[in-house]
């Protein structure tokens, strides 16, 4: 076996990507849904958690565009949000349902969600059970 002797480097060049980061992912599709004008996401995290944020927004009237390198949110500021037709299904994602719930506890600010939603302050939604799907239904009260 023979030796082998490494040197520290001098400097180091070139660049690392970062890989998308849930939680940020779906802050960045909630606050830029009540931004005004267009919020460009890049790096994120397209799993399903994140998807789930995206179809509940959408459904609040938010024109959400899925791009190969980013997703643009086209935002209608604290009062845009609509209330939405039916239900909405956050998968298994537990921080869209914590944030449509209780946006308090998630840092989404709350006032904007309250105007479409009075309720959330307090138990915002019914949950039913699991479908065959797994996929639960989320209802907001009106």
């Amino acid at each position: 076996m023979s030796d082998k002797i490494i040197y520290p480097a001098r400097r180091l060049r070139g660049e690392i990507e970062v890989p998308g980061d849930k939680s940020i992912s779906h802050r960045a599709v909630m606050l830029g849904s009540i931004a005004r004008g267009t919020t460009e996401i890049t790096h994120f995290l397209n799993g399903a958690d994140c998807l789930s944020t995206i179809s509940c927004f959408r459904k609040m009237g938010i024109t959400i565009e899925e791009k190969p390198d980013c997703v643009l949110v086209q935002g209608k500021g604290l009062r845009g949000l609509s209330a939405p037709d039916g239900a909405l299904y956050t998968g298994n994602s537990g921080t869209t349902t914590t944030a449509l719930r209780h946006p308090c506890r998630t840092g989404f600010p709350c006032r904007a969600l309250r105007r479409r939603i009075p309720e959330c302050k307090t138990h915002a939604a019914d949950h039913d059970p699991p479908g065959p799907d797994g996929r639960r239904a989320f209802q907001l009260k009106q």
